[in-house]
């Protein structure tokens, strides 16, 4: 799946979200794409290396490996959103999209698992780079850990 895709989907999940209220439904999904690639990709892309890294790092490590398995995916609460993220991001991406904070993680709660698996949909990027522990240590290599 390319990342347009993976964005699109994102901004589908996050505006069908029950936690992004009625702020989170309403919003432009092509604003809201290029929010969600602002937070999670950078320069216009989808950055999982970064969020695995991040993920690694903490006790959602699990969390993780069942958003790139082929299973059930994990769910992700919004305090766990505001760590992964940081909550200058979070402001920032609320402050783009004109809604509240609490809105906000509460829709990346759900996007962000749905944009993970799909990313990852038959285990291609895990076996591109040699399982889930290859993943990781690209991240680590990628970031300097």
């Amino acid at each position: 799946m390319d990342v347009g895709s993976i964005l699109k989907l994102g901004a589908s999940a996050f505006m069908k979200s029950n936690q992004s209220g009625e702020a989170g439904s309403n919003l432009n999904p092509d604003v809201l794409m290029s929010a969600l690639s602002n937070l999670i990709g950078g320069e216009g892309g989808f950055d999982i290396a970064s969020l695995m890294s991040k993920m690694q790092g903490s006790d959602l490590l699990g969390m993780a490996q069942s958003w790139l398995g082929d299973g059930d995916n994990q769910a992700i609460d919004v305090n766990q959103i505001m760590s992964l993220f940081g909550s200058d991001k979070i402001a920032a991406f609320a402050s783009q999209l004109g809604m509240s904070e609490s809105e906000a993680a509460g829709g990346l709660s759900d996007a962000v698992p749905q944009m993970i698996d799909n990313a990852s949909s038959g285990g291609s990027i895990l076996d591109s780079v040699g399982g889930l522990e290859g993943a990781m240590g690209l991240a680590g290599k990628f970031f300097g850990k």
